[in-house]
């Protein structure tokens, strides 16, 4: 079975066969013993050290279809190297590409993925409201912003409402949340622990919902709720939306809960906070964990992981843009 691999440390990396050969380079320039991967093995590479590569390798990986995802020093994400798409279609991209730029049509999917991230928010602030932590302030206040939702006519209003539901969503951090204090978001750098989590997994979130679009016909510059730009992929953006409350913030409450991640994870630096290797490779193994669990899925009447919920997701997308069946988010039921 494939899976991720996290490479936290700087090092040299190269074809070996049909392995790659990892060569780890400590700050003093020495090499470790090198660690071969077998091809086979790898779904995706995650770097958030130094990467020494050469284009035989990325041929190489291009042509086994594996993506790179590059992090920097502050654990923001940089970039990805995406193998060419193999499973184009012209018809898909026109029809993207029409829900773009009709206004009504684009902004009908956009105020569909803010539903579903305010419905599967007040899930969780439900959650907790059950569990002797007053969240009954935060959702009605949500409540009532999503009933707006279907009111906007233009992206900006609506990115406006987003964004009022995620500031009333994280006033509720602190009263989740034992032994640690959030205040406000800030992310370039984090200012405190918590904040340092959820930009290193809102990161996770957004590269698993690009590598799910990679593996369908969809496009994933042409976004609806974010603004297409150059060199991101906006369509990533736009999912992540609906996944973030059900995928990272459940993760981090309970990693901060259960006391998995402590104040001892976390490098605190002049008006910054990182998080140190010991607190990414515990993020990894719990994100890891938790795209493999499988739930019932109500439709398909079987088991199905949350990674390919997230491709489900994408399936939906493309039958919404076909006009075969109307988009509906994907809503936590459980």
């Amino acid at each position: 079975m494939k899976k991720s691999y996290y490479l936290f440390n700087p090092g040299r990396m190269s074809r070996k066969d049909n392995t790659l050969k990892f060569t780890p380079i400590d700050e003093n320039g020495n090499e470790s013993t090198p660690k071969y991967i077998p091809i086979e093995s790898i779904d995706n590479l995650y770097c958030f050290g130094t990467l020494d590569a050469n284009s035989a390798l990325y041929n190489f990986l291009g042509k086994e279809s594996i993506s790179v995802h590059f992090f920097d020093y502050y654990e923001h994400y940089t970039g990805s190297f995406m193998p060419k798409d193999y499973l184009l279609s012209g018809k898909i991209l026109i029809a993207q590409t029409d829900h773009y730029i009709k206004p009504i049509k684009r902004i009908s999917l956009a105020q569909k993925f803010i539903e579903g991230a305010a419905f599967n928010i007040i899930k969780n602030l439900r959650y907790y409201n059950n569990r002797d932590k007053d969240t009954s302030v935060q959702i009605e206040k949500i409540e009532w912003l999503a009933q707006q939702i279907n009111q906007t006519t233009k992206t900006e209003e609506l990115m406006g409402i987003e964004g009022n539901i995620r500031m009333t969503y994280y006033e509720a951090f602190d009263l989740i949340i034992n032994d640690f204090e959030m205040g406000n978001r800030t992310k370039q750098p984090p200012s405190n622990e918590i904040n340092a989590m959820i930009s290193f997994c809102n990161m996770l979130c957004y590269t698993l919902c690009l590598d799910q679009i990679y593996h369908t016909q969809l496009n994933p510059t042409i976004s609806y709720l974010h603004k297409p730009g150059e060199r991101r992929y906006s369509l990533s953006l736009d999912l992540s939306e609906i996944f973030k409350p059900v995928l990272v913030d459940r993760m981090i409450f309970s990693l901060l809960n259960k006391k998995i991640i402590g104040k001892n994870d976390f490098d605190h630096k002049l008006n910054s906070c990182l998080l140190k290797e010991s607190g990414r490779k515990k993020i990894i193994k719990a994100w890891d964990e938790r795209l493999a669990e499988t739930i019932k899925h109500r439709s398909l009447k079987r088991s199905v992981s949350y990674k390919h919920l997230v491709k489900l997701e994408c399936y939906k997308l493309v039958k919404h843009i076909l006009e075969m069946e109307e988009y509906k988010p994907f809503k936590a039921w459980w």
